[in-house]
């Protein structure tokens, strides 16, 4: 069985740290990428089955980085789901091409049953 590979893009250390039990815990190979500059580097590179983007970050957000995802053919179709604490978070995420949104701090269960409602769409 391939295990799908999820890259985790967030500028907070405890949430990138957490979010890998988690995820590594349930059976997905997790790359992390602290730097937002980086991203669509380790993105292009590691080719993930889904992304998971928090839309505020230093330097490079969220946003700008699922717009250039959006904007390369080799990214283009590869899920995303991004993730605010901020009160207009769901509308940045609709509104930049993200494929699902939840709120920090979030509902582990509920972004577990939407990883994996995304990666068998």
């Amino acid at each position: 069985m391939k295990y799908k590979k999820i890259l985790v893009c967030d500028d907070d250390q405890g949430i990138l740290e957490m979010l890998e039990l988690l995820l590594e815990d349930d059976g997905y190979e997790v790359v992390l990428e602290p730097n937002s500059v980086n991203a669509l580097k380790t993105i292009e590179r590691e080719a993930p089955d889904l992304i998971l983007l928090d839309i505020w970050m230093p330097m490079i957000s969220g946003d700008q980085i699922l717009r250039s995802l959006r904007d390369n053919r080799k990214t283009s179709s590869t899920p995303v789901l991004m993730y605010s604490a901020s009160t207009d978070g769901k509308s940045i995420a609709e509104s930049c091409g993200a494929d699902s949104y939840i709120s920090k701090p979030f509902d582990l269960t509920v972004l577990l049953d939407k990883i994996e409602e995304l990666l068998q769409a």
